[in-house]
């Protein structure tokens, strides 16, 4: 295993960590600037079949670098991490952008930094041992069974219910949807209504759920770009034991406020890599740019500046030891505007071309960019939540009327 040096300067840090990037990766060959493998892949068009193929492959380089001794760089050592500061895991990310490693999909996202830290803060000493390991390492993967048809931005009105069995177990019966990852995944986190008699917020509980149970069929949505990267999961009379339950019985709304301010969080540097793309089709496009290409251009990189620099806003709101708050929802209002600007630059200079793309123009085809970016203004809570959370936590408005 290789070894890094307790404390060491990022310079030096940098330099062992491009040592062995070398040995398991050839150098990046595009030249995008800011594409790099901390962008999570958004709009990947597969077939349940690709997905898994995909998964494994990245799932190998994920073990391969947490045996190394590059995975959670900031976790404890009892988790495979080295305890280092933000600083070293960003330096670590610009080293890896260099090199042509498989680029995280975002159930490796929702695996690594959403589940593994919720597990970690709200399970028991034997869940911590049993699944913060094994999800840093990919040797679990994880999907969130959050929504509902009538459950969406309002997780508290789940319906999904969870009803004691007589052995001091659980029974499972519900249909969640919009979940990405389902037919990949080892464990499903879903929010399950155990109490009807009490206010919403309080009659909630949160179970990891073996994906192989008996009851549980997951159902792949296909969707207008084509892709089926989105699920519907029932479960039916599905049985866990007491030991599946995260968290207090009831207390089910803290645990996924959770995984919601981590998913926030996460979402800062959402279509980054999409828009760094955009910039590079304008660079090759093989004829000059016109005046109004050439400002929708500059705007996309500007806007995208500024995303990335929201998102240092809410890490050093993290290494600061405070949960982020209403600079999550900006960075994902800067999200998914900065997908919108990307859709639009990328018709301006594509024209009719853009509807028989399959990919001659970059990395993916745009289609699937344009007709899949506006799901992600409902995906993750919708931009009207966040403008809720912006408008009442920031500039002090009247709550909205709630019943």
């Amino acid at each position: 295993m290789t070894t890094i040096a307790e404390s060491p300067d990022v310079a030096t840090f940098t330099d062992e960590a491009v040592a062995w990037l070398s040995g398991v990766a050839s150098p990046r060959r595009s030249t995008a600037w800011g594409h790099g493998s901390d962008s999570v892949a958004v709009f990947e068009n597969w077939s349940p079949e690709d997905e898994r193929r995909h998964t494994a492959e990245i799932s190998e380089y994920e073990r391969r670098k947490f045996d190394a001794g590059w995975g959670p760089l900031d976790w404890p050592a009892e988790y495979g991490g080295r305890g280092l500061p933000l600083s070293h895991v960003l330096a670590f990310r610009r080293a890896e952008e260099r090199f042509d490693v498989p680029r995280r999909t975002e159930m490796f996202s929702v695996t690594q930094q959403l589940v593994a830290p919720t597990v970690e803060k709200w399970g028991t000493p034997e869940q911590r041992e049993t699944y913060v390991r094994a999800l840093l390492r990919t040797d679990l993967i994880a999907c969130q069974l959050f929504s509902e048809t009538e459950a969406g931005s309002d997780l508290a009105a789940v319906r999904t219910r969870a009803v004691r069995d007589d052995d001091g177990g659980w029974v499972l019966d519900g249909h969640k949807v919009w979940t990405s990852g389902a037919t990949v995944a080892d464990i499903g986190v879903a929010v399950c209504r155990t109490d009807t008699d009490v206010p919403k917020h309080q009659g909630l509980t949160v179970f990891l759920v073996p994906m192989d149970s008996p009851g549980v069929t997951v159902r792949p949505i296909r969707q207008m770009t084509g892709g089926t990267s989105f699920n519907e999961v029932y479960l039916e009379n599905v049985r866990l034991t007491d030991g599946h339950r995260l968290g207090p019985e009831g207390k089910g709304w803290q645990v996924a406020l959770t995984v919601l301010a981590a998913e926030r969080l996460d979402g800062g540097n959402l279509g980054l890599a999409n828009a760094d793309q955009a910039v590079e089709l304008a660079r090759h496009l093989g004829r000059p740019l016109t005046e109004i290409e050439q400002d929708r251009v500059a705007d996309l990189i500007v806007h995208s500046y500024v995303q990335r620099i929201t998102a240092m806003r809410v890490a050093s709101v993290v290494v600061a030891g405070r949960d982020p708050g209403p600079e999550a929802s900006v960075g994902k209002l800067l999200a998914t505007d900065t997908m919108s600007r990307t859709s639009a630059v990328v018709r301006r200079l594509l024209g009719s071309d853009l509807v028989s793309d399959t990919g001659a123009w970059g990395t993916f085809a745009w289609t699937d960019h344009v007709l899949g970016a506006p799901g992600y203004r409902i995906a993750g809570g919708t931009d009207e939540i966040q403008h809720n959370i912006i408008a009442e936590r920031v500039l002090g408005l009247p709550r909205e009327p709630r019943a």
